[in-house]
């Protein structure tokens, strides 16, 4: 059987649903359908708390409205090859679908590191699928001891998510000096380790995994150290590749990161197919670089850049490139950072200007509920252009840190911040007096001058 689209889009994820809700907004006479093999999708970000927070796999499923809404079809198969010369997609149903504009928005695959015994049972990566969170998820609660490998993002969720549970012996194993050193400088990262170790988490930090040991199923992790850890189930959280399986078959262009290569525009190489989400290769707003960035929050960025050019260009929908923002949340404590660390300024080679305040999120700080916030700013020290910012403290983090990149998007400089008009409100934000944004650039001013 075969039918035929005008806009056909890969993948179950959120890039994928945003890709074709977008195509819908600014095409509204188009025909578009979204296939994917999976019934239901899940929230990405919201695995690490299925485990207790959310006590149910079922309450992290993407939903489906947003389609219905749109008036956008949907279909459950596995596309098996894309046809560029007759312009449609095969399905693992037999089935084919035309197109006349293509999305791919397929993802990325764990990665899984070749240490002896990686294949026993009782070692899980982390996939986006809704079973098999489910399975995972009776499993960690029949488990006394938990080892994770990898100390990023997942890593450091998972590991506050488990250490919830009543009963359970947690570690991490990175083999970096720090847990998401690479996504921030050691001041914040050791923040994060100290408020895991108070809740009982174990970190082994420069430290490599050499073995999982066991007969058929893992019983502990052996240690560069020589130490062996008890393991009744490891969690393998060591990054994720780009998924390019379908377009290296229909021979686009793969970047030198290992991505589907695209333009600013999310075109690949093909102009009627574009590529969107962790698939897509990233490219670093400061150095065009390769950048192993995969976020939602980046792969939504571009499925609206896809969704808006698909038939005619919108320059004013680009992709600059990607500044990679970060946040995280480990027991009260908000991590999260924008554009380059001061660590990664410095190996670029960015002669830099580092400003630093710390303050309270409400005014004034004995109003309940008030954390304390700090805020990093990093600026080239000649121009003053702010290249990149990280934040701790309560939740206002998370948002702090979207006003820091938007500043980057726009290449504000210090002098442009340090006189940033906002709003404030006891309960809502730092006072006017000691805004900490303003404050970190009032004092990378204060070092250009000197």
């Amino acid at each position: 059987m075969s039918r035929a689209y005008d806009v056909v889009v890969v993948g179950g994820g959120p890039a994928a649903l945003i890709s074709a809700v977008t195509a819908r907004k600014y095409y509204p006479d188009k025909s578009i359908v979204l296939i994917r093999d999976v019934e239901k999708g899940v929230i990405p970000c919201g695995i690490p708390y299925v485990f207790k927070t959310l006590d149910s796999v079922d309450k992290d499923i993407l939903p489906d409205k947003p389609l219905e809404a749109n008036k956008i079809e949907k279909i459950i198969a596995k596309v098996v090859k894309v046809d560029r010369n007759i312009k449609e997609v095969i399905l693992d149903n037999g089935e084919h679908e035309k197109y006349e504009k293509l999305i791919l928005a397929t993802g990325s695959l764990p990665v899984v590191l070749p240490i002896p015994g990686v294949d026993k049972k009782g070692i899980y990566t982390i996939k986006k699928d809704l079973e098999y969170l489910r399975m995972l998820r009776e499993e960690v609660y029949k488990a006394k001891n938990i080892v994770i490998v990898g100390g990023g993002f997942i890593g450091a969720e998972f590991a506050d998510e488990f250490s919830k549970i009543d009963g359970l012996n947690v570690s991490i194993v990175e083999v970096l000096p720090h847990i998401l050193c690479q996504a921030f400088d050691n001041e914040f990262c050791t923040l994060a380790e100290e408020r895991l170790k108070e809740k009982g988490v174990k970190i082994y930090a420069n430290t490599k995994v050499v073995e999982f040991t066991g007969a058929d199923t893992v019983e502990g992790v052996k240690l560069s150290t020589g130490e062996v850890l008890d393991a009744d189930l490891v969690i393998l959280s060591v990054g994720a590749r780009p998924n390019t399986h379908l377009a290296e078959e229909a021979g686009l262009w793969i970047g030198r990161g290992g991505g589907i290569w695209v333009d600013e525009y999310m075109r690949t190489s093909d102009p009627n197919i574009f590529a969107v989400g962790d698939c897509a290769e990233k490219r670093c707003f400061f150095t065009r670089r390769h950048t192993p960035v995969m976020l939602a929050s980046t792969a939504t960025a571009e499925a609206r850049i896809a969704g808006a050019n698909l038939y005619a260009l919108k320059v004013v929908r680009e992709n600059k490139g990607t500044i990679a923002n970060f946040s995280t949340y480990i027991d009260g404590l908000t991590l999260a950072a924008a554009g380059l660390t001061e660590k990664r300024a410095r190996q670029e080679g960015y002669d830099i200007v580092v400003g630093m305040a710390k303050g309270v999120d409400r005014h004034p700080g004995s109003i309940p509920g008030a954390h304390n916030v700090t805020v990093k700013l990093i600026f080239s020290r000649y121009s003053g252009i702010l290249l990149g910012g990280q934040v701790a403290g309560g939740e206002s983090a998370g948002e702090i840190i979207n006003i820091i990149s938007l500043a980057i998007q726009k290449r504000a400089l210090a002098v442009e911040l340090e006189t940033l008009q906002m709003a404030t409100h006891p309960w809502l934000t730092p006072a006017p007096t000691i805004y900490p944004i303003v404050n970190a650039a009032m004092d990378a001013v204060s070092k250009m001058n000197q």
